[in-house]
C-alpha cells in the first residue's frame, strides 16, 4: 500500500490536521518546511512537533498515545524526596539553555544517537532568544551536569530533552521544572512519547484526542503565562 506524506511548504507552515498522521511509524504527520519561529509554534500549538535524523528532511509528528505530567501532580519517590533534601548541587532556571541543549545532543550522539543536530541547536536557540524556549539547569560547581529544556506557550510546557551526567540530575532538573511550572500556572508538561524514566515521575499515557482537547483548551495563545524573569 502507498503511503502519501503532507509536504510543507516552507513559506507558509499550513499543517494537515494530526488525526492523518500515520500508525505506523506511529504520529508521523508530514514533512519539509523549515524549522523557523513561525513554523515551530504553530507546529507545538497543533500538537506537533519536529524529529528527524541528520540528512533527512524535517519530519513531524504527533503520536498517539502522548505522554504527559501534571505539574501540580509529579510523583517524587522516597529516595527522590530524601535526594531533594540532601543534595549540594545549585539549580538555574535560564542561565545556560544553549549548555543545557547541546549536553542533550552530546550524551545521545555518544549514545544511540541524536535528532539534536545543527539546524536544531540552531533553531532552538533562537526560540531561547525571542522568549519561547527555557530551561532548567543543574550544576556541580561550575559544571553542568544535568537538565531539561523545552518550549512555554500559555498554560502548556513542551518538554524537548533533558540530560543527566551525575545521578539523578535530570530527575532533580524535571522536578524543579514542575514545581516552577505548577507555581507559574502552568498545567500541563507535554512528553511526546513515553519512556519508564518519565511513568516513574507521574507521566501517563494520554489519548491524542483527549491531548489535542487538552491543548485547545491550555495553548490558546503563543505567549506563555509564566514569568522566566
Amino acid at each position: 500500500m502507498d503511503i502519501f506524506l503532507h509536504r510543507l511548504n516552507p513559506d507558509k507552515p499550513d499543517f494537515p490536521p494530526v488525526s492523518e498522521a500515520l500508525d505506523q511509524p506511529n504520529g508521523l504527520l508530514a514533512f519539509g518546511g523549515k524549522l523557523d519561529t513561525a513554523t515551530l509554534l504553530t507546529a507545538y500549538q497543533q500538537g506537533i512537533f519536529p524529529w528527524f535524523n541528520a540528512g533527512e528532511p524535517v519530519l513531524w509528528w504527533s503520536p498517539d498515545p502522548r505522554m504527559v505530567i501534571s505539574p501540580e501532580t509529579i510523583h517524587i519517590s522516597r529516595s527522590m524526596r530524601k535526594e531533594l533534601h540532601r543534595h549540594s548541587y545549585k539549580i538555574t532556571v535560564d542561565q545556560d539553555f544553549a549548555g543545557v541543549m547541546h549536553q542533550c545532543r552530546i550524551l545521545r550522539e555518544n549514545a544511540e544517537g541524536t535528532w539534536i543536530t545543527d539546524e536544531m541547536e540552531k533553531a532552538y536557540n533562537q526560540l531561547h532568544a525571542e522568549g519561547y524556549a527555557h530551561s532548567v539547569e543543574v550544576w556541580e560547581g561550575t559544571e553542568l551536569v544535568g537538565g531539561i529544556y523545552g518550549l512555554a506557550m500559555d498554560q502548556m510546557f513542551f518538554g524537548e530533552s533533558m540530560f543527566s551526567k551525575k545521578s539523578n540530575t535530570s530527575k532533580l532538573a524535571i522536578i524543579y521544572l514542575c514545581r516552577f511550572l505548577a507555581d507559574q500556572g502552568i498545567r500541563l508538561l507535554d512528553c511526546q512519547v513515553p519512556n519508564p524514566h518519565l511513568e516513574s515521575l507521574g507521566g501517563v499515557c494520554m489519548p491524542r484526542q483527549l491531548f489535542m482537547k487538552y491543548l485547545k483548551k491550555y495553548c490558546r495563545t503563543t505567549h506563555s503565562v509564566a514569568n522566566w524573569n
